[in-house]
């Protein structure tokens, strides 16, 4: 059965138009994909993001729960403040790729849509077997995620609290009052402009603060926006999408997530990183923009001299660039900075160059 989000009736009288994604009636766009993705680039816009998840991890040893089931070393993130990570399989494939906020004496995670029922299941197996005093409980059902984003979010947001938000800095996270309604605010996104995300319960809080988040960025142009910009907006940035780049297990090392790795601690799935570590010789994310007109999608099959090569995880055409982008895996002596590929569009081979993340620098809309 297709959830909706508690916003669904205002999305609604917006004009969204709607489409499944993870078992969720979503709006994939209210005006249009480009008009919301520039909207978003250039000022501001307003993202009901409630297909994601919640889960909260509390007991005693919470943190060594967190710090054995991801990447992170728990401890090192503080009461404030969050941290994108992955939670991975004894073989180092990524389960779910997350980010974990520490408020107080707890923590919250955020699966993505469709993952928590499997994220709760694995965290409170691994306490188990671990013997920790943790507890892993999903709350999703009792939360809306806002999320504005964009150069203006942080002017559009400060008329509704008294916190001073430049002191919330970027990746901090603590409880906070917005338009009377409390919530937890973390400063973060998925669109790689400035922005904010915000957990709230009850759900029926939500409904007047996504009004009054609206009203409060009309003198920016404000937009709600639906996830068709959304995935162009974290494209462009070379931002992850769990269900295309992780498609078929991939480890952190080949989704050129190794920053996020902390080797000083033991982590499930450690030992197998380090010996593909050694090897070397493993496929990488690698990013591609085309040459000529096409727009590649996630599946199209890459090439070089007639011989494929890999298989595109996720591609568009680019509103910022108007140009067909692309991220796909391929082995390291493919990778190099300007080498040319063939990527299958619908049956035609459109030329792509290999390009250095991202493929839309921080300044764009200054610069345009």
């Amino acid at each position: 059965m297709v959830s909706k989000s508690p916003l669904y009736n205002i999305h609604k009288d917006l004009g969204a138009k709607f489409t499944e994604f993870a078992g969720f009636e979503m709006p994939i766009q209210f005006s249009s994909i480009k008009d919301e993705h520039l909207t978003v680039r250039r000022s501001v816009g307003l993202f009901d993001v409630s297909h994601m998840s919640n889960v909260w991890i509390t007991g005693k040893d919470a943190e060594k729960l967190i710090s054995l089931t991801t990447v992170e070393d728990a401890k090192k993130i503080g009461d404030g403040k969050s941290q994108y990570t992955a939670i991975l399989r004894e073989d180092g494939t990524v389960i779910d790729d997350t980010i974990f906020m520490h408020v107080g004496e707890k923590y919250m995670i955020i699966p993505n849509a469709g993952m928590s029922t499997t994220v709760t299941k694995w965290l409170n197996d691994k306490a188990k077997e671990h013997n920790l005093d943790a507890k892993a409980e999903d709350v999703s059902r009792d939360f809306v995620i806002l999320a504005i984003q964009g150069p203006k979010s942080r002017e559009t947001l400060q008329k509704l609290t008294d916190t001073d938000l430049m002191t919330v800095k970027f990746f901090g996270c603590q409880y906070i009052d917005v338009a009377d309604v409390h919530c937890i605010i973390s400063h973060t996104g998925y669109t790689g402009e400035l922005g904010f995300e915000l957990q709230i319960t009850p759900t029926k809080e939500a409904e007047k603060l996504f009004l009054k988040l609206l009203d409060a960025g009309k003198e920016f142009n404000i937009k709600p926006i639906g996830l068709g910009a959304r995935d162009t907006l974290r494209l462009e940035k070379c931002f992850i999408l769990a269900g295309n780049e992780f498609e078929g297990g991939r480890t952190p090392l080949e989704a050129i997530m190794s920053w996020t790795i902390n080797w000083d601690h033991e982590f499930i799935g450690k030992d197998a990183l380090l010996k593909q570590k050694e090897r070397g010789d493993y496929e990488r994310l690698t990013c591609l923009e085309c040459i000529d007109k096409g727009i590649p999608r996630h599946g199209c099959e890459m090439e070089k001299d007639g011989e494929k090569v890999g298989v595109v995880a996720s591609g568009t055409l680019s509103p910022c660039l108007n140009t067909g982008i692309a991220m796909g895996y391929l082995r390291p002596d493919y990778r190099e900075k300007g080498n040319i590929l063939e990527i299958m569009v619908r049956g035609k081979p459109v030329k792509a160059k290999v390009v250095k993340p991202p493929f839309v620098p921080k300044d764009w809309a200054q610069q345009h």
